[in-house]
């Protein structure tokens, strides 16, 4: 099954962190990284008062299942040290799991696609750069863009 999976960071070296955590994703058994939008630097959404935030998407492929799969991110995100303190506050690294290929979920530990991912320019335009028809697993994403106010956004030279 493949995968979408949202990558944000706004403490210590951003553009390093982004490229280790897509990285060790490939050191996950029966994990493997397909392709990746470029970083992008963002503002931040919500809690305001905290730097500009690097973000991307990547695709993976893989024979774990959503959940376990949200695991691995969790435990990604614990080995780059995060600690949530503050709601949408500053963070080390953030993994979210986005879109899965052809799965739909509402649990109380996972709602698929992502309940927010259209809401979210940094994760949009990412996305956009990788499904340029603007539709990824047959969910239509591109036209959410047209609603969104602010969340200024521009590539970084990598």
């Amino acid at each position: 099954m493949k995968y979408i999976i949202g990558i944000g960071t706004n403490i210590g070296n951003k553009k390093e962190n982004i490229e280790k955590a897509i990285n060790a994703f490939d050191l996950v058994p029966n994990c493997k990284v397909l392709r990746r939008s470029s970083i992008y630097q963002t503002e931040p959404v919500g809690y305001a008062e905290q730097e500009d935030f690097y973000n991307a998407v990547f695709e993976i492929e893989s024979s774990l299942n959503p959940n376990e799969i949200l695991g691995v991110c969790l435990g990604i995100e614990a080995g780059f040290g995060r600690v949530r303190e503050i709601k949408n506050g500053p963070r080390i690294l953030d993994l979210d799991l986005i879109l899965a290929e052809n799965e739909t979920q509402n649990s109380e530990n996972l709602i698929l696609p992502h309940p927010r991912f259209k809401e979210r320019r940094f994760v949009l335009i990412p996305l956009l750069e990788l499904f340029e028809s603007g539709t990824a697993y047959g969910v239509e994403f591109k036209s959410a863009l047209i609603g969104i106010k602010g969340q200024a956004i521009k590539e970084i030279n990598t």
